[in-house]
């Protein structure tokens, strides 16, 4: 066989990689796991999603290849969300791009812009695609911390002269995963300047723009003056909707980027299955009457965990979007040890902050895709371990 490429030896262990084949060893046992790992929530997609993909299926032109063109429904329904949302007109075939989930477009558009020596900006904690994207290709990886004393907010000013010449992507994620920070408008303002200022591409990740509590309404970056010329913003349907197996998404904004990425597409893949971009007009279509019931869901069961961690001695903040507590672990445990033992001895599956850069350590994520109920009961077990 031959030997692995330097930049795929080099990928960090992805952490707690075990917690299957123990969680699985545990319930074979007859434990009752508890697991608040994953961002995976437990509800359904609408009815009219479920109906939509099974007409769809039944009807010979969705099983053919959709390539990057795809359905152009979804494209139409995709920028008729942009402006009833956010105000924001995108043309649905130059500024818009279906993807198979977001994942895969965060991760294919460092390709468009990165050679080796060149590198991107990235939060540290941040969803690892931003690291996977931009370190295959060999190019630099600028790590910036995120710190609570800010609000989470990534500090560009902290990006060295030297390194910063080298940049080309800056990755902002706001409501953010993991922390569940969230920015401001000026903040936003001052990123687009400074991204004109110095010739970068903003790419924000917007999967949680729905999940908000307390009156909160996440912006979109594409409304911002300045930002369609240096901005594109992604968007998925996977924690909206409940549909996170379903692999939907899209990415908006500056039409050279989203061209650009189209082209890397055909290369690696030829589009999102019809049948699903179906499902996802239908998804859209109901969107003002699904969401409400959905971030109600999310919000009992915040109020639920942030109480009952705070009871069981966890210094929590209680965040004002996402489906995620990020807690601090007392006591200065590493993350991974302290996420393991909590799983062998107390069945509770919780997500350490490393497995999200190493800018994540001495926390841990909960992920709110159980009842309130379990939540409660969860933290309660873990209080009993410590």
């Amino acid at each position: 066989m031959p030997s692995y490429s330097k930049q795929f030896s080099s990928l960090p262990p992805y952490a707690l990689a075990d917690v299957p084949k123990i969680k699985a060893e545990l319930i074979d046992k007859g434990v009752d796991v508890i697991d608040l790992g994953a961002g995976d929530a437990d509800q359904m997609p609408p009815p009219q999603t479920i109906r939509a993909i099974q007409d769809a299926v039944t009807k010979e032109r969705f099983s053919r290849y959709p390539f990057q063109r795809g359905l152009p429904e979804f494209r139409t329904k995709i920028a008729e969300w942009t402006k009833l949302r956010f105000g924001v007109d995108v043309d649905p075939f130059d500024e818009v791009l279906p993807l198979i989930g977001t994942k895969e477009g965060i991760a294919h558009l460092p390709l468009v812009y990165l050679d080796p020596g060149d590198a991107a900006i990235i939060p540290n904690p941040g969803y690892y695609p931003y690291f996977g994207g931009t370190h295959m290709l060999g190019a630099d990886v600028i790590e910036v911390p995120l710190r609570r004393d800010n609000g989470y907010l990534l500090d560009w000013n902290e990006v060295p002269a030297n390194k910063l010449k080298k940049a080309k992507l800056l990755y902002l994620n706001y409501p953010n995963n993991p922390t569940g920070g969230v920015a401001s408008d000026d903040y936003f303002k001052r990123a687009i300047e400074f991204c004109h200022q110095h010739g970068l591409l903003l790419i924000n990740d917007n999967a949680y723009s729905e999940i908000a509590f307390d009156g909160y309404r996440p912006p979109s970056v594409l409304e911002y003056e300045g930002a369609r010329e240096v901005a594109v913003e992604f968007h998925s349907l996977s924690k909206t909707f409940n549909m996170t197996g379903w692999r939907i998404g899209w990415v908006a904004g500056q039409n050279e980027a989203v061209q650009a990425l189209a082209k890397v597409k055909v290369y690696y893949d030829t589009g999102v299955f019809l049948a699903c971009q179906a499902a996802g007009v239908a998804s859209l279509d109901v969107w003002e009457e699904f969401v409400p019931k959905q971030v109600a869901i999310f919000q009992e069961r915040r109020d639920a965990a942030v109480e009952a961690f705070r009871e069981a001695g966890f210094e929590v903040d209680s965040p004002k979007a996402t489906l995620y507590l990020w807690v601090p672990i007392p006591g200065g445990e590493p993350a991974v040890e302290f996420a393991r033992r909590i799983l062998l001895e107390s069945g509770v599956v919780l997500f350490p902050g490393t497995g999200m850069g190493g800018g994540g350590e001495g926390f841990f994520r909960v992920a709110l895709t159980v009842p309130a109920e379990r939540l409660r009961e969860a933290a309660q077990r873990v209080a009993k371990v410590l």
